[in-house]
């Protein structure tokens, strides 16, 4: 392969340009991972979805970012980074449009995994375009512009989500949460088609597709017994699939390890595993990721379902939410050992507060449920920014970039983990209540797993000791 020349690096006006063009990008699918969740009562009633569908939702998005994004920051870095960012954004465009006119579940949540997959091919293009393009001070001023955008999208998703529900635009209904999504993609697409450079990596980048795919197919294998399951009724081949996982995934690392003995770009070197702060930091994702990707899909089925609040009002109890991880996110940002583990422990003593106002069976009024969402917020930015860090503070430089995208990857599958076994948990809560769930069965479900969303958030907090004390 030719190699490619340097990229200039860009200052003034063009750089404004390609930062505007890659953040608006950013934000539009981190706004798809959070706007949803106040819309779920909605497209349950509309579409007649299941809780199991309810839960693919959310869990199949998140689990199509993570598998994407590591063979799409290759992509980017094999076939040009501008290239595979408007592929990837063009796509995100239409799967949105495919949410927007889904007729039944089932198309739905096959969107949302295109959408899942178009923003894994997409997002990895923002980090690359902003490291090859921009001088080292102008890298950390763009990184603190995509960390503000970061947090925009998280006071956006629920508030923006609640009011377009509640407004039914043009009769769209909850539609418009992904309708939204075509003009801000026209701005994008407008923008880094007339203003973003070109870069990739010099020499040979290959791609591990079959490993990839080993990997989404572990994943796959996990959550689709968890999450089917109950409707399935947990017959015995439901068990079968998910103890495939397992060996799927032995093949899997087998893989990995041949391809790097021979020299290749595996997916995930398994000598990274052997690297304590690493693997510590991969187990704290997890269980952290976990328990924030379920919170917010069983709090707003709690809160409209059970407490009959509407999508507006459901939006405006979470903002204290993202207010609280706004506060703390500079804080975040600089984070050591000790901040991370004060914020997880933050987070879970908000799950015991909101347990405490949910579980007596009555409907809590909004200024008692702000404390717990507050007090969750400031536990988000002390922790969710600075995590890959000062994970990585205790890598070797020469393997930062890999272990980077791996932990990134695994954030997403956290997430999707959570949705499935905490959801799951949630359902299972509300189906023995019996009967049509009313208040006290929706209280009885949101206390059964309130508990669980601790113990994760304790369960990080104590791996997070085996991180440096400092990032580097």
């Amino acid at each position: 392969m030719t190699t490619p020349p340097p990229t200039a690096l860009l200052t003034g006006r063009p750089a404004v340009l390609v930062l505007a063009a890659v953040l608006t990008a950013s934000f539009m699918e981190l706004l798809d991972a959070t706007i949803v969740s106040v819309a779920l009562p909605a497209i349950a009633a509309d579409l007649g979805a299941g809780d199991a569908a309810l839960q693919w939702t959310v869990a199949g998005y998140t689990l199509a970012v993570g598998a994407g994004l590591i063979t799409g920051g290759r992509a980017g870095d094999a076939y040009g980074r501008r290239r595979v960012f408007l592929a990837g954004l063009s796509a995100f465009t239409l799967a949105s449009a495919g949410c927007g006119l889904a007729p039944d579940a089932a198309v739905l949540v096959g969107a949302r995994v295109a959408q899942g997959l178009a923003g894994g091919l997409m997002i990895p293009q923002v980090f690359g375009v902003i490291r090859a393009s921009f001088e080292p001070a102008a890298r950390a001023r763009a990184l603190g512009a995509y960390g503000a955008v970061l947090g925009l999208a998280s006071v956006a998703g629920p508030l923006l989500g609640g009011v377009l529900v509640e407004a039914d635009l043009f009769g769209l209904g909850w539609r418009a949460i992904f309708w939204v999504n075509v003009p801000i993609a026209a701005v994008g697409l407008a923008l880094g088609a007339r203003h973003l450079p070109d870069s990739r990596e010099p020499g040979r980048v290959r791609l591990d597709l079959p490993g990839a795919a080993l990997a989404a197919c572990a994943a796959v294998l996990l959550l689709l017994p968890l999450v089917q399951g109950r409707e399935w009724g947990r017959p015995w081949w439901s068990y079968v699939i998910l103890a495939l996982a397992v060996p799927v995934t032995a093949v899997f690392l087998a893989r990995q390890r041949r391809l790097a003995e021979r020299g290749g770009q595996p997916v995930l070197d398994p000598a990274l595993l052997r690297v304590r702060a690493f693997a510590g930091g991969l187990a704290a994702s997890l269980l952290f990721f976990g328990a924030l990707g379920s919170f917010f899909l069983v709090l707003s089925l709690y809160l409209q379902s059970g407490a009959g609040y509407s999508a507006l009002e459901t939006g405006l109890v979470i903002l204290p939410y993202a207010v609280g991880s706004i506060i703390t996110s500079g804080l975040g940002v600089r984070a050591g050992r000790g901040t991370l583990v004060a914020g997880s422990l933050t987070l879970a003593a908000s799950q015991v507060v909101l347990h405490l106002v949910v579980s007596g069976g009555a409907e809590p009024a909004a200024w008692l449920l702000a404390a717990p969402m507050l007090l969750g917020g400031l536990g988000l930015g002390l922790t969710a920014p600075g995590l890959i860090n000062v994970v990585l503070a205790g890598v070797p430089a020469r393997d930062a970039g890999a272990a980077g995208g791996v932990l990134t990857t695994v954030t997403q599958i956290g997430n999707a983990v959570g949705v499935a076994v905490l959801g799951l948990i949630f359902f299972d809560a509300l189906e023995a209540a019996g009967g049509t769930p009313g208040l006290a069965a929706y209280s009885g479900a949101m206390s059964a797993v309130l508990p669980w969303q601790a113990l994760c958030y304790v369960g990080a907090a104590a791996l997070m000791f085996l991180l440096p004390k400092q990032t580097r």
